[in-house]
């Protein structure tokens, strides 16, 4: 028979997860503090301990540590309500075999448990050792249950060495994750060090990553140390590694291979301990199939996978994302927090969200930039295309295109015709109007927003080079 340990203060609670889960072959044992619970663990050796995470006299986390330190195989499952990020990441950190929201127990609870219990009993022929970590810090936001789960890979990936791809769109948040990895991990004393491979351009990247001796090329007047230098022991983040050229992807393959690398024009073979953590807003497999990106490297680089969802499929962080960022703009030009009014929670709430969580935060920098009260009022805080425009600009609305459309080329062509038919009736409106530059400024503008302000970026999107891109930004940010 499989026994499962239940620790919980409510003695109701209790009686329900024992109906909840006994059968013929599963019984469940009740403590009411750690203390306790820690007791019959040691007595009973069960098969599983539920715990809540608020305990006397000590916390479940806690809890937790003293079990995993007995058996490092132990399979403990945290529950509370509403569990605070930190937490989440924390207690998978420690080997928690998983972290239940309260609320979703009735529903969530057996198939769970059934599954410790199937782990368990694959357990007994083979012992997995899971290492323990200490030194919690401060981590991201999120409720939704999709960022529940990316919180449980995010503590899983900290305790090991292994490369991590993070994938998702623009904006919705990879570095956020990278750093909170390495700051999770046995690395978070070492350096950080973050390069966004599209925003480099080629002729400088490899120097850049590998460094350069003196001489090398022209301009090279002295020895450079590159990045793998720099962070030795530490974290490497290479952020749009889809962007990356074929003859440094090489290079990076070397260095996750061996732990080997040289200069540029250099002859000395360095070693180096760094972990890589790469994001893509691309499709790999895609550019893999395309010969864009090196099969070898990518399969080097999808040891963890760690996919963040965009904004708008969680919805539900939207308002915690929103009252972090107003707490810590308060906290930057030292002012009181401005506070969002009912129906600006539900403008919010209902975007669409195209720019992810960067264009959450830009959006509510300059609500509280322009406001004039404290209070935010949806009138405050325009969305969408809106904050591209100016007052007295007066631009047409774009007409509504179908976003879940594949992007053929004649839906394309009819998204460009319907386009061109509406600027051209406001300008018989209008005559004399410079339509075109308008149309061109919020263009680049909007690219601009979508790249995260990257102008090189920027400029490979609209086929442009990124000296032209500057050139065209300059001018629409000026534009009256």
């Amino acid at each position: 028979m499989q026994t499962v340990l239940a620790i919980d203060p409510d003695a109701d609670f209790l009686q329900w997860v024992s109906k909840h889960l006994t059968a013929s072959d599963v019984r469940v044992i009740g403590a009411t503090n750690a203390d306790q619970g820690f007791a019959v663990f040691q007595q009973e050796k069960p098969d599983i301990v539920l715990s809540e995470l608020q305990l006397q006299p000590v916390t479940g986390m806690e809890l937790l540590r003293r079990i995993r330190q007995t058996d490092p195989n132990a399979l403990v499952i945290l529950n509370t309500g509403f569990p605070p990020t930190n937490a989440v990441i924390e207690a998978m950190k420690h080997g928690a075999y998983e972290f239940l929201r309260k609320e979703a127990l009735s529903y969530e609870l057996r198939p769970v448990v059934e599954d410790a219990l199937k782990t368990r009993e694959s357990m007994r022929t083979t012992a997995v050792v899971v290492p323990l970590l200490d030194n919690l810090q401060q981590s991201i936001i999120g409720q939704s249950p999709a960022m529940q789960g990316v919180f449980k890979l995010i503590g899983r990936a900290s305790r090991s060495t292994a490369p991590v791809l993070i994938t998702g769109e623009s904006g919705c948040g990879k570095e956020v994750v990278a750093r909170a990895i390495h700051r999770f991990s046995a690395r978070q004393h070492k350096e950080f060090v973050a390069i966004n491979c599209a925003a480099i351009p080629e002729n400088l990247l490899e120097s850049e990553l590998f460094g350069h001796e003196k001489g090398s090329f022209t301009g090279a007047v002295a020895l450079r140390v590159g990045r793998f230098e720099q962070c030795d022991g530490g974290t490497l983040f290479l952020d749009e590694i889809g962007d990356m050229p074929l003859p440094v992807q090489s290079k990076i393959l070397r260095v996750l291979q061996e732990g080997e690398f040289s200069r540029v024009g250099g002859n000395q073979t360095l070693r180096t301990d760094v972990r890589i953590l790469a994001a893509t807003n691309r499709p790999l497999e895609q550019d893999v199939e395309t010969n864009r990106f090196r099969e070898d490297l990518f399969y080097r680089l999808n040891v963890i996978r760690i996919h963040i969802p965009p904004l708008r499929e969680r919805h539900e962080d939207v308002l915690p994302l929103a009252n972090f960022f107003l707490q810590r703009l308060a906290r930057e030009h030292r002012l009181p927090p401005h506070r969002l009014s009912e129906e600006a929670i539900r403008h919010l709430e209902d975007h669409h969200w195209p720019g992810n969580v960067r264009e959450l935060e830009n959006t509510l920098a300059r609500a509280c930039v322009l406001a004039t009260a404290d209070v935010l009022l949806p009138k405050d805080i325009p969305l969408g295309s809106a904050q591209l425009s100016r007052p007295g600009a007066g631009s047409p609305p774009l007409p509504a295109v179908d976003e879940t459309a594949p992007a053929t080329g004649s839906q394309t062509q009819a998204n460009l015709n319907a386009i061109a038919r509406t600027l051209l009736d406001d300008l018989i409106q209008s005559p004399g109007r410079p339509i075109l530059a308008e149309l061109e400024n919020q263009l680049v503008l909007q690219a601009y927003e979508h790249t995260g302000q990257q102008t090189a970026a920027a400029a490979k999107l609209l086929g442009l080079t990124p000296a032209l891109m500057a050139k065209k930004l300059k001018a629409a940010q000026s534009a009256p």
